[in-house]
């Protein structure tokens, strides 16, 4: 495997130019920081990113998720343990991170927007699309997770 660089170790400044402004967005969200970090956490899953998944495993254990359902986020609709809240944005986060398989489909929106409005929706969006990008940079330039304790 060819060693690639480090975006943020390479030109900081132009990712975050590109990058921060979203960030920064999060602060105003309107949807909760632990459902953020959960959508996070299946976006990550799904697009392969081990940085990004591991970074938001730790942000999620910050903001008070337990470990038992960080552990059922990928199979969400066989563990009753989430809410149809959360439910709604992982069926939500999953359509808008795979649109090469097709439009999100009505019923998919429908439910999302009956948990969410269409501000909160909005937002929720704006999250998906910012973990996206995210995932998108840290796995194609393959930067490994920062595991704590450096194992």
């Amino acid at each position: 495997m060819t060693t690639r660089p480090n975006p943020m170790q390479t030109d900081r400044t132009a990712v975050m130019a590109v990058m921060g402004g979203v960030r920064a967005f999060e602060d105003t969200c309107r949807v909760e920081k632990p459902l953020r970090e959960l959508v996070k956490i299946r976006v990550s899953q799904i697009n392969g990113c081990a940085y990004c998944l591991n970074m938001h495993v730790d942000e999620a254990r910050k903001a008070g998720e337990i470990d038992a359902r960080l552990h059922l986020i990928a199979v969400w609709r066989d563990a009753p343990v989430f809410s149809a809240r959360e439910r709604a944005a992982f069926a939500w986060a999953e359509a808008v991170t795979m649109l090469g398989h097709g439009h999100v489909a009505d019923d998919i929106y429908e439910a999302a927007r009956a948990q969410f409005g269409d501000v909160e929706l909005l937002h929720l969006t704006l999250v998906i699309a910012e973990i996206n990008s995210w995932n998108r940079l840290m796995a194609t330039f393959q930067v490994p997770p920062q595991i704590a304790g450096g194992a």
